[in-house]
């Protein structure tokens, strides 16, 4: 079912100092900014060969993260991305075996542009685990 691990997500109080932080101290290849309006997320990847770290601010009022930030004033790991084949299919087989998936269950394109799904933390030992079609 899992191919390859994708990235860790990490939700930040300041994207634009994580950003420089990563790329002046660490010399990390880092993303520019790219603000989601539809997932409620501004966005920057650093690339560390062949995985990343996505570094994560709430977008908007409505943002699914915000919350998450309140409660993490400093930031934290907010999720991490495990790729797969076949999006659908996986989804049905986990449905099967009784996983939850968060929202509709319908995977949406992600900051990839690819299909994915998340499957709810307290199937996962508190881990919210994102689903990346690869």
């Amino acid at each position: 079912m899992l191919t390859r691990f994708n990235h860790v997500a990490i939700v930040v109080p300041d994207l634009e100092k994580a950003k420089r932080k990563y790329k002046d101290i660490l010399q990390a290849n880092v993303s520019e900014i790219n603000d989601y309006e539809e997932h409620g997320v501004s966005v920057v990847f650093v690339e560390i060969g062949g995985t990343k770290i996505e570094l994560m601010h709430p977008y908007g009022e409505d943002s699914p993260i915000k919350n998450f930030l309140d409660k993490n004033m400093n930031g934290a790991i907010h999720h991490i991305c495990l790729e797969v084949k076949d999006i659908n299919e996986t989804a049905k087989d986990l449905k099967k075996k009784n996983v939850r998936i968060l929202g509709d269950g319908i995977p949406k394109n992600g900051a990839h542009n690819k299909p994915v799904i998340f499957l709810h933390p307290k199937d996962f030992f508190g881990t919210l685990i994102e689903l990346e079609q690869e």
